[in-house]
């Protein structure tokens, strides 16, 4: 049995292998390519390794392209502003739902299972039409606004707060806290390994969002950097060699962002409530 155990699990450590494998590969073909000439890109041979290596495609981005540092910008702004706005947003109401009596809650917890059926594509147009008649298109609060809030994160906090053990809470109002102080001094800091979860889905969400920025903005000052790559494609010709390196850039802060929620988003499978 201890036999047939460990070749099953070197079987799977083996098709792991070659998952991470597959997986990488088309990663580091992107990285090595931002490294290339256009010419060496477009050549149709495949090579990890560039024959004439060169910062050129970096420095042009940075210093010849003027607005890439500001779809950076404008990225980071606007990700940023989303994520820490969903993280409050999501967890008070999830919070709400799960602990809190108050009429209509039943119902508004349907109302929220329901939006999680509609798809984003549906709601394009009216989000269009309500951000045209506020006036808020091509701005920064046309873009953070609408996206404060999540149904799909708020019913993940729901379950998770509904699964927090109660004894913290009575707790605290033993010692005289109120609700919201409840809240954010004991319930928000134990809540770490869901928030991790979520800071990643959002963040990475916004981040690597394209149709929202290009149904609202349309000032390329203000423009972020998935709609900023496509400005480096031409009908004729496509500068590769500028889109991998915006490329490579682009995937930077979602490595950062990973990296360091990762270490509570791993304490999320043992969390047992107790500090």
């Amino acid at each position: 049995m201890k036999r047939k155990i460990n070749i099953g699990k070197k079987l799977l450590y083996v098709v792991l292998i070659l998952y991470a494998i597959i997986t990488l590969i088309p990663f580091l073909w992107a990285l090595s390519s931002s490294f290339k000439p256009l010419e060496e890109i477009v050549s149709g041979k495949i090579n990890f390794i560039p024959k004439h290596f060169t910062f050129d495609n970096y420095k042009t981005i940075f210093v010849k392209q003027e607005l890439f540092p500001r779809w950076l910008f404008n990225s980071v702004f606007i990700a940023v502003c989303v994520t820490i706005l969903n993280l409050i947003f999501n967890s008070m109401a999830g919070y709400a739902l799960a602990r809190l009596k108050f009429r209509g809650k039943r119902t508004l917890f349907i109302v929220i299972l329901a939006v999680l059926m509609i798809p984003m594509q549906v709601t394009m147009i009216p989000n269009y039409l309500i951000l045209k008649s506020l006036g808020w298109l091509n701005t920064y609060q046309g873009m953070i606004v609408p996206s404060m809030i999540n149904a799909t994160f708020i019913f993940m906090m729901r379950q998770f707060f509904i699964n927090f053990p109660k004894e913290l809470e009575e707790a605290a109002e033993i010692d005289g806290l109120s609700k919201i102080g409840m809240f954010f001094r004991i319930v928000l800091p134990l809540a770490k390994p869901a928030l991790a979860a979520q800071a990643i889905f959002v963040f990475m969400g916004s981040w690597n969002d394209f149709m929202r920025p290009l149904i609202i903005l349309s000032d390329p000052e203000l423009f972020t950097l998935p709609l900023g790559l496509n400005t480096f494609k031409g009908q004729y010709i496509s500068y590769w060699n500028y889109i991998m390196a915006a490329s490579m850039v682009f995937t930077l802060p979602v490595l950062v962002i990973y990296m360091f929620f990762n270490r509570f988003f791993i304490k999320g499978i043992s969390f047992t409530g107790g500090k």
